[in-house]
């Protein structure tokens, strides 16, 4: 039996951390859908289609990655998908009490559907899509958190 994991977010921008989690995905499921959230209310950065490409340029070439677009609840997508697990990072403790109330809602809403939780490397454990924007923004070296892709196209946001 196939298994199809989804790892949602805004990815605004896509970061190394992101990539990690992604790649470890892959080595436990069949089929890891990196679906891309269409959330106004977080007034992102990049338009959807510029994280979309961006998350094309960076995943694109690994076998079993595949790149969506969504907007709604993530339940209903990730059910539309035939997901059976949800991916969700953690980076630190703090992150835990909200993604285990998220996973708790997710559950109330489709039980079928499993939340898994990945840590990142040390390396990466520190490093946010919010952090790495206000970095770049004021022209700090971001080159380590980030894809060469996602470095450039934040030097253009900010020139």
């Amino acid at each position: 039996m196939s298994r199809t994991a989804i790892y949602p977010g805004t990815f605004d921008p896509l970061t190394n951390g992101h990539s990690e989690v992604v790649n470890r995905a892959c080595r436990m499921f069949d089929r890891v859908i990196v679906a891309i959230a269409d959330n106004p209310e977080k007034s992102p950065l990049f338009s959807l289609d510029e994280r979309i490409d961006l998350a094309r340029q960076v995943l694109g070439d690994e076998k079993g990655i595949h790149i969506q677009g969504f907007s709604g609840l993530l339940i209903d997508f990730a059910q539309e998908c035939r997901a059976q697990i949800i991916i969700r990072g953690l980076r630190a403790v703090s992150d835990f009490e909200y993604e285990f109330q998220l996973a708790s809602m997710n559950r109330k809403l489709a039980s079928s559907i499993e939340t898994v939780f990945l840590t990142p490397s040390e390396q990466n454990t520190f490093v946010s899509a919010s952090l790495v924007k206000e970095i770049a923004k004021y022209g700090g070296d971001i080159s380590s958190f980030v894809d060469t892709a996602v470095h450039t196209a934040l030097k253009n946001k900010f020139c």
